[in-house]
């Protein structure tokens, strides 16, 4: 069964623009009958999302992504996870506890490079929900010390220097028990981002598959077309399932990202645990 789906997207339960209800309608709107919900370590949005994709036709997924501690941009996402999911709600907790205790060090290593960027302002812009870099860097950029998101990551918040206050992350084989004990599969998200040969690719998949890895996100708008058909092969390879997604925030946090349909077999997701599909 293939269908438009969007596997990655992030809502305000996290760092993303809307909320879970506004996401759901600006998917169907898009032409998306699949959207995952997966936000950066917590569940938060999900119910949110489901319940409004119910009353409006569009399946909604319950997801999750989750930073792996064997590489600062190695994500792992959760698809399709039950409501009741008490080992990946502690591990979220956990999670959540770090980013809390980061946002200090953040705010202090911004300062010790002469910006003023007041935590309670990061905070109100997170609206009570947990606190990430883009928060951080949108704060920046509303106060003139940089001129895009970008340039906020690219000077400030993905230095070699700024990594020395990264937060606590669990193992990818963790991150991947937790999401099979909430009855999800577990995905690599865009390989691209891990920035390595091929060769060590491989080896970094050979090891997600023996710890339970059940797909590769292939599809991924910075992935080149030369990328996409070298991981499609290496999915084949290792027996891993394909998956894809826009890694869509909003406007105001990337404006060079939109919600995508994209056509994916999705069988291999079971049987989905929240609205009906209709296939045309």
């Amino acid at each position: 069964m293939t269908c438009p789906a969007d596997l990655h997207t992030h809502t305000t339960a996290s760092d993303g623009q809307y909320t879970p209800s506004q996401l759901a309608a600006k998917a169907l709107a898009a032409g998306i009958q699949i959207l995952a919900v997966t936000d950066h370590d917590t569940m938060d949005g999900a119910e949110e999302a489901v319940r409004a994709g119910q009353a409006c036709g569009l399946t909604v997924l319950r997801g999750v992504e989750l930073g792996a501690r064997e590489d600062r941009h190695m994500h792992i996402l959760g698809l399709n996870l039950g409501p009741e999911c008490p080992a990946l709600a502690e591990l979220c907790r956990r999670l959540r506890a770090s980013r809390e205790e980061r946002k200090y060090r953040i705010a202090a290593f911004l300062r010790g490079k002469g910006l003023d960027v007041p935590l309670e302002e990061v905070e109100a812009l997170a609206g009570g929900r947990v606190v990430a870099r883009p928060h951080f860097a949108r704060v920046m950029l509303r106060r003139g010390y940089v001129s895009s998101l970008r340039e906020a990551f690219d000077r400030y918040l993905v230095t070699d220097e700024y990594q020395r206050i990264e937060r606590w992350k669990a193992g990818a084989p963790e991150c991947i028990a937790a999401i099979h004990d909430a009855g999800g599969k577990a995905v690599l998200a865009h390989p691209c981002q891990l920035g390595c040969s091929h060769g060590r690719l491989e080896e970094i998949l050979r090891a997600l598959k023996d710890a339970g890895l059940d797909g590769i996100e292939c599809f991924y708008p910075r992935h080149s077309p030369e990328q996409t058909a070298a991981y499609l092969r290496l999915a084949d390879k290792y027996g891993l399932h394909i998956t894809g997604g826009s890694d869509f925030h909003g406007e105001a946090v990337r404006p060079d990202t939109f919600l995508t349909p994209i056509p994916l077999n999705l069988d291999w997701l079971g049987t989905f645990q929240n609205a009906q599909l209709v296939v045309n």
